[in-house]
């Protein structure tokens, strides 16, 4: 019998039922066997959480800091051990899987600094020998949902601004990926937390997630996944009241202007649209051309696109690894043959890819005369797929790029300070890029979208306060 990787609930790491943790780059290979957590399991993660708050809430500064930084250093020196962990699970190539793993030590490591640099403000009143403060608590019980495309960062980037700000936690990880949160579970566990802080709870949205949604004992949500989801969490939340947090899809345009570095563009585009398989809710799969430079990049890119190697996430030389798994494969190449229906030309890929052992391997596909209208450049794919759009000039580059349901992140490859200033200012997307990849963030400033991108205080940075504290106003008299 294969170890069963359990549930963390008050303490206590339990469960039943068992899920297998399949490796995209190799369909034998079984990263490991997860527990399914039930209702009533969740129920119990729950019920902890909220025991565990009042005091939690009220701890100190130094041992919330302690935590937090203990955290970030095994990280760190575990980066390679986790960095393959995360490849073999998701699919993203071993250095792109170490990248990630060190980032989220960084991400523990700032928000360790953050416990010492709680705040408030003290100021006087109108009346006369009145004071008042302005102070930030915590929120209460957290319930975090991620998606499996990040399966460290993500987790991450909620799990500790969420506990450094006093709240507790109930997880639940994609059930495609739980082995990289529940080693980042294990890790603030051995750190020192109290029991009941940090909750994990492994299984199917259906049944984990949703219990979450309905527990009024559920103080807040912050929800990272699709569209679909994203909206029933709203629904949920909106119902009892509670705060959430929502980031969801993305559709998001580069601009390659004229007088454009062309291995600066062509590099930008690549990286933007194909690596890490093109699963990220920043990947740019619109690329809005205008006409002086358009065919020269076209040649230039297709080169590119067709040097990438696609093949095993763990084999050095890697460029691309698989895609997560056969549902998303077969979304993907469904998109494939809606767009050749629709008109666009098949420039690059399209194809699946045979390598030494059985996995859900794409060729980067590049679709060129695309339009605007076409579903391949209005509805998210999130694979390996981009579509060129041509246009005549910047003016109708920014409408193009503009007129999306979306507003996540958004770039433009120019030399012109003219056009790269006035892109800042009028790009309708939480995220601007000059002559940098839409894909690719830092993680001590505010990440988030607008329109239907995301909901609620942005992620990461100082900016999670607005998210995981609540504000109080305190009237003191004098005398």
């Amino acid at each position: 019998m294969a170890e069963i990787f359990k549930n963390l609930i008050d303490g206590e790491w339990v469960g039943e039922g068992e899920s297998k943790n399949i490796n995209p780059s190799n369909t034998a290979d079984v990263v490991g066997v997860y527990a399914q957590a039930t209702v009533e399991d969740t129920k119990q993660a729950i019920a902890a959480a909220k025991a565990a708050f009042p005091k939690w809430s009220r701890s100190g500064l130094l041992e919330r800091h302690a935590i937090l930084s203990k955290t970030a250093h095994e990280i760190l020196a575990r980066k390679e051990e986790l960095g393959r962990l995360l490849s073999r699970e998701e699919g993203k190539t071993l250095p792109e899987g170490i990248g990630e793993v060190t980032r989220a030590a960084q991400i523990f490591e700032f928000f360790a600094g953050e416990a010492l640099r709680l705040n408030g403000e003290i100021i006087p009143s109108v009346r006369p020998g009145v004071g008042v403060e302005i102070t930030r608590e915590a929120v209460g019980v957290v319930g975090i949902i991620t998606p499996w495309n990040f399966p460290i960062a993500i987790p991450t980037w909620k799990i500790a601004p969420a506990l450094c700000h006093g709240n507790t936690v109930v997880i639940k990880p994609a059930d495609l990926v739980p082995g990289s949160t529940w080693a980042i579970v294990e890790i603030l566990q051995r750190a020192g937390l109290p029991k009941g802080v940090l909750n994990l709870v492994m299984g199917r949205g259906s049944v984990v997630g949703q219990t979450m949604l309905d527990s009024p004992d559920v103080d807040a949500v912050t929800f990272t996944g699709s569209v679909g989801t994203g909206k029933r969490v709203a629904e949920a939340s909106v119902k009892l009241m509670r705060k959430f947090q929502l980031e969801m899809g993305g559709k998001n345009p580069t601009i390659v202007l004229d007088d454009a570095d062309m291995k600066v563009a062509v590099e930008s585009v690549a990286q933007s649209a194909f690596f890490s398989t093109g699963q990220r809710c920043t990947a740019s799969s619109r690329v809005i051309v205008t006409e002086g430079i358009h065919d020269a990049f076209v040649a230039a890119l297709s080169e590119r696109v067709r040097s990438l190697k696609v093949d095993d996430a763990l084999k050095a030389g890697t460029d691309i690894g698989p895609v997560v798994d056969a549902s998303q494969l077969k979304q993907d190449t469904d998109y494939i043959e809606i767009g050749k229906k629709e008109g666009a030309k098949l420039a690059v890929g399209g194809e699946l890819v045979k390598c030494d052992t059985e996995g859900f391997y794409l060729q980067p596909t590049l679709f060129t005369e695309a339009t605007n209208q076409m579903r391949i450049s209005r509805e998210e794919i999130f694979g390996p797929v981009a579509a060129v759009i041509r246009v005549k000039d910047y003016e109708e580059a920014l409408a193009t790029a503009n007129d999306t349901e979306f507003g996540l992140s958004a770039g433009i490859v120019t030399t012109s300070l003219k056009y790269a200033t006035h892109f800042k200012r009028n790009s309708e997307a939480g995220m601007v890029m000059v002559n940098v990849p839409t894909a690719g963030v830092d993680f001590h400033v505010p990440f988030g979208g607008r329109k239907g991108s995301s909901y609620g205080p942005k992620e990461q940075g100082t900016y999670a306060k607005e998210f995981f504290t609540q504000v109080k106003t305190a009237y003191t008299a004098a005398g």
